[in-house]
């Protein structure tokens, strides 16, 4: 069968396949690679025959049936890429929102508001926008000046706000603060609404969204979006699909989880062992461009703002037992943390539960907390490109203590197991993009930001295949991404804008330019 490009198998169509001419990354000589039953049979020096520990492997691939050899021609190939934290629905639908990044102030904001609402637009749903440098500040009057009776609703591109015009507040029932916008939780519930989309439109949505992080190398996600997963991905799964996924379950989920039994790794009936149980994810604190997350030291410039230290979501003495009832039925925690307080006090919480578990974004740490990461066994789930769009914002909001965000060489050093992602929409769901931040700590010509708290590309790359490693090894599964260059030797522009030639998983072609 010939590999067409762009073309998506999914693994249950794995056969017998010789990777030809392979190269690994640090290695002179290339190589062939034998997969077979999903994993990978063999590596040997290409062109020669079995070795005596594969023979037995090469006589099961035959009598599974012929083996399709594929010529690489000196391409690398490396572990299959994970995002550990993404949501996927909302990345799905970014494409068809209004697009508000490039504006640099309120006005510019209205002003594409206007441009869709001449346009003849019903309402307006935009995405994108970071208010944190911005000279004016959003108001549901600027946005009511342009719309009318037209609907506005703009979620912040940290999801943790959501600025309205008077129009949505009537539509959607909500009491709108004086400048318009909605702040964490009263933003979550809004923006549930928003993503209440009919599954066969969703569907078809998250299904190309799949398949374009297919074409980057992905072969698998965790995804938490804020609704009951396990229905959604068992039914996506059901037939064709080029991802794995791990779902998240949220607070309101979790009882319902605990009564059918789900526990973190399970494997989901029907989906040919791409859909598993995730953690239990929870939010305790807001984000730095909504100056919500929960620090130490107050937000400058506030004045008599009513969180100058951020917010606390979740108390506590509601948190630890919540970690507990999730640890005791086998679903492993999963806390969104921030701000250095917030940070801290998921680390109090996890040590008195005595559970192991992921803190989400650790952004802004406290130096002696890199040491309770590493004693506890916690993961610390970061998003790099997040410091690139976060930098001057940092600045300003976190100024003289920037040396400790995204701490990921102090994380690595300590011995901290790191778990990249992009919390996509957040920022795009393409690994190479978190690699190449981890790596060079900047973007777009500007100078490196902290770059003390770099990592090496072997070090980002094993934090992006989901304990798979840096480097592919015989006998492990065939999720691969074969790729033009060696990530070990090139820039970390050229990491960002890495070409991926073909994606496989479980040994089944998702992805193929070859």
């Amino acid at each position: 069968m010939p590999v067409v490009p762009g073309m998506i198998l999914g693994p249950q169509a794995a056969e017998p396949l010789l990777l030809a001419g392979a190269r690994l990354p640090g290695l002179a000589e290339p190589v062939d690679l034998h997969l077979a039953g999903g994993r990978i049979a063999a590596i040997r020096p290409a062109g020669s025959g079995p070795s005596a520990e594969s023979a037995e492997s090469e006589r099961s691939s035959a009598a599974a049936g012929v083996v399709r050899r594929i010529e690489l021609d000196g391409r690398f190939v490396v572990p299959g890429l994970h995002d550990r934290h993404v949501h996927l629905s909302q990345w799905a639908m970014v494409s068809r929102r209004l697009e508000l990044s490039t504006a640099a102030s309120a006005a510019e904001v209205a002003a594409l508001v206007a441009a869709s609402v001449a346009g003849g637009a019903a309402e307006v749903a935009g995405f994108g926008y970071r208010d944190g440098l911005w000279a004016d500040a959003p108001s549901a009057a600027v946005l009511d000046a342009v719309s009318g009776e037209t609907p506005v609703v703009l979620v912040a591109a940290d999801l943790h706000a959501c600025w309205l015009n008077s129009a949505a507040a009537r539509r959607h029932g909500v009491q709108l603060p004086d400048d318009g916008v909605l702040r964490e939780d009263a933003c979550f519930a809004l923006v549930r609404e928003l993503d209440d989309v009919a599954d066969e439109l969703l569907d078809a949505w998250v299904a190309e969204a799949a398949r374009r992080a297919a074409e980057r190398g992905v072969v698998g996600v965790v995804d938490y979006e804020m609704r009951w997963n396990r229905d959604d991905w068992a039914r996506r799964a059901a037939g064709t699909f080029p991802l794995r996924v791990a779902f998240g379950i949220y607070p309101q989920h979790l009882e319902r989880a605990i009564e059918l039994g789900l526990r973190t790794g399970d494997e989901v009936e029907g989906t040919g062992g791409l859909v598993t149980v995730g953690g239990a994810k929870v939010i305790t604190d807001g984000s730095l461009n909504t100056r919500t997350a929960w620090c130490f030291d107050p937000y400058p410039g506030l004045g008599a703002h009513e969180h100058p230290h951020g917010l606390s979501t979740v108390p506590y003495e509601e948190l630890v037992p919540h970690l507990r009832r999730a640890h005791e039925h086998g679903i492993t925690p999963a806390v969104h943390a921030i701000g250095d307080r917030a940070n801290a006090r998921v680390l109090d919480a996890f040590e008195a539960v005595g559970c192991t578990g992921s803190i989400e974004h650790a952004q802004l740490l406290r130096h002696d907390d890199v040491a309770r990461f590493a004693r506890l066994g916690i993961v610390a789930s970061v998003q790099p490109e997040h410091a690139m769009d976060d930098r001057d914002v940092a600045d300003r909001y976190w100024a003289g203590r920037t040396d400790r965000a995204f701490m990921l060489a102090e994380l690595a050093a300590a011995g901290v197991e790191l778990a990249l992602g992009s919390d996509a929409p957040v920022a795009p769901l393409d690994p190479w993009i978190a690699i190449a931040a981890a790596v060079g700590r900047a973007r777009d010509g500007r100078e490196p930001w902290h770059p003390e708290q770099s990592i090496e590309a072997r070090a980002a790359l094993a934090a992006s295949t989901n304990r798979a490693g840096d480097e592919v090894r015989a006998g492990g599964t065939a999720d691969l991404a074969v790729i033009e260059l060696d990530p070990f030797a090139v820039s970390a522009d050229e990491l960002r804008t890495m070409p991926v030639a073909a994606t496989l998983v479980a040994g089944a072609f998702t992805h193929s330019a070859l």
